[in-house]
């Protein structure tokens, strides 16, 4: 049988966090999810933050009422978030770790150390029909915990996997990523990546067969002020659907 195509996820977080630096209105996220979806995305990926510090509430509304392909909405599993996902109803759901001091995501969720809040989340999320994922560090007890809250799938935080890559020394963060891909499907979960992926490290990876979906932000935003955005998204696009 032949295998399914590798789906490519888009992050728009920072179209918005370019339009946030002056609190306008351009540049607008909904028509970069359209460009995205246009140039080959298969799915069109934001973080609703709860200290909302790039995309807005108004974002999900307009995003849901454009976005021809999927939504996946990344959030923390608190009360309030967990409402306004159940209402907005994306397609899916991947529950991540927030931290108001960070950068950016930091390491993937700790589901074995909050299995309540992590199933309570899941729970509310699947009643409203809801794919729920958990974006988490390739590491086999935090699959196996996935599994236990209720969640459809995983994503796997490829991040210290891209720092090695720079560093020329990825083979065993390599090695962790496929022994917790093919533990997650032997268990019933679906398999996703994604964090610091581009053009280049994101190579080894798409050998793995049990990860069917990348969502990508961060290298594409920037590849896109030198090629601009149709260009950065159709070559990372090209490259996922060749896989």
């Amino acid at each position: 049988m032949t295998p399914a195509r590798k789906r490519l996820g888009v992050n728009i977080d920072h179209v918005a966090t370019l339009r946030q630096a002056r609190r306008g209105r351009v540049p607008e996220p909904a028509a970069a999810a359209s460009i995205a979806e246009h140039h080959g995305a298969d799915g069109i990926t934001v973080h609703l933050r709860e200290d909302r510090r790039h995309i807005q509430d108004r974002d999900l509304a307009v995003l849901k009422s454009v976005v021809t392909t999927r939504i996946n909405l990344e959030m923390a599993a608190t009360d309030e978030i967990t409402r306004i996902a159940c209402d907005l109803k994306p397609y899916s759901c991947t529950l991540v770790p927030e931290k108001r001091e960070e950068i950016t995501t930091e390491g993937g969720l700790d589901v074995l150390g909050h299995p309540e809040a992590v199933a309570r989340a899941a729970a509310r999320l699947k009643g409203a029909g809801i794919v729920v994922s958990m974006f988490i560090d390739p590491e086999l007890l935090q699959v196996r915990a996935s599994r236990q809250a209720g969640a459809d799938a995983i994503e796997i935080h490829t991040g210290t996997f891209c720092e090695a890559f720079a560093a020329g020394n990825h083979e065993a963060e390599l090695a962790k990523i496929r022994a917790a891909a093919a533990f997650a499907a032997s268990i019933g979960l679906k398999v996703f990546a994604g964090h610091g992926l581009d053009v280049r490290n994101i190579v080894p990876i798409l050998d793995i067969p049990e990860i069917e979906e990348f969502n990508i932000g961060h290298s594409i935003i920037a590849r896109a002020v030198f090629l601009g955005l149709p260009a950065a998204v159709k070559e990372i696009a090209d490259l996922i659907h060749g896989a």
